[in-house]
């Protein structure tokens, strides 16, 4: 009898020490083939330690997961990183009328959902599949310190929504499509060496950035490309009325109207709303026929558009060969 109780005694405790071990792992693979720690990402995530000392990596194998992912806020530090950009695919069909949650639906289309601060994504798909419905989120990022490289970002209305009034968001080597203000929001956003592809007749940016802030939407050596059909695109409209978008050493096609700006119907937007160009190549990149109120910026201008300035504040720096990197230490 006793020893029952002493081998009933060392089960649980052996069991509990197995529940510790899982909670304080820093590296985990998914894979839908049942060789990996976990078959869905959002487990792997809901299994990540809380608040961790040290990066969380979740390493995902290719295969098409339909989840309606949520990185909550407690788990920083997180990363997760696919196999490869095409194979690697998050997707979810969510969208304003399928929500029905009236007016404010849009905000849980999203097919991932990334609360948490420090959070890195490479080589994933994550897109929204609902089609040309409505408002349909495929990326939803509001952490602080965000980092997507070599992601497709997928969908028509409302793709990416780059939020949070005190987020920073960096992507680079992206491709982002959609129709209609298919990048939106609040935070300072640096979208580098990504492609920016426009699938209508329609605005690529709707920014809400809030008075006082130094930066908006900010797109360096990006190329702006459209579907066949698509001749007349807008870089952008003020979903609010402090709204800042720049354009700089972009690739820009005939599709771009002479325009460049909207001011979504309201005249007061043009003495507030900041969309500024420079160094812009390309049959749609000619400023001669821009709005009046938009800002041809100056190469002393332009300088204060680069990564130093905009992200020294994050802990951004560059190695030994100019590249630029994120030092967890800060």
């Amino acid at each position: 009898m006793k020893k029952r109780g002493f081998i009933l005694l060392f089960s649980l405790f052996f069991s509990i020490g197995q529940y510790l071990s899982a909670q304080d792992k820093y590296a985990m693979t998914v894979s839908q083939d049942g060789k990996g720690d976990f078959t869905t990402i959002q487990a792997a995530i809901n299994a990540s330690k809380a608040y961790p000392d040290q990066r969380v990596v979740i390493k995902v194998k290719n295969g098409i997961y339909k989840e309606k992912i949520l990185v909550p806020a407690c788990n920083t530090k997180l990363s997760i990183i696919g196999e490869n950009v095409e194979n690697t695919i998050i997707t979810f069909d969510d969208y304003f009328d399928k929500i029905n949650r009236g007016r404010n639906s849009t905000f849980y289309t999203y097919t991932m959902l990334v609360l948490a601060n420090d959070f890195r994504m490479e080589n994933v798909t994550v897109q929204n599949t609902a089609g040309p419905v409505g408002q349909a989120i495929a990326l939803y990022v509001e952490g602080d310190r965000a980092f997507i490289g070599n992601c497709h970002i997928l969908g028509n209305q409302d793709t990416l929504l780059a939020s949070g009034n005190f987020s920073r968001q960096y992507f680079k080597n992206c491709f982002i499509e959609g129709t209609t203000d298919f990048i939106f929001g609040e935070a300072t956003t640096l979208f580098e060496n990504c492609t920016i592809h426009c699938k209508a007749n329609s605005f690529i940016t709707a920014a809400s950035t809030p008075a006082g802030k130094p930066y908006g939407f900010v797109f360096n050596n990006c190329k702006v490309t459209a579907s066949a059909e698509v001749d007349k695109v807008y870089l952008g409209r003020p979903w609010r009325s402090f709204a800042k978008v720049a354009y700089l050493h972009c690739e820009m096609g005939a599709f771009i109207r002479p325009e460049g700006w909207d001011n979504w119907s309201k005249a007061e937007n043009e003495k507030t709303a900041n969309f500024a160009e420079y160094g812009n190549t390309g049959e749609g990149a000619s400023i001669s026929g821009r709005v009046l109120w938009s800002i041809k910026l100056s190469e002393k201008e332009a300088a204060q558009f680069l990564p130093e300035h905009i992200f020294i504040p994050l802990g951004w720096e560059t190695d030994k060969e100019g590249k630029w990197y994120r030092n967890e230490s800060k």
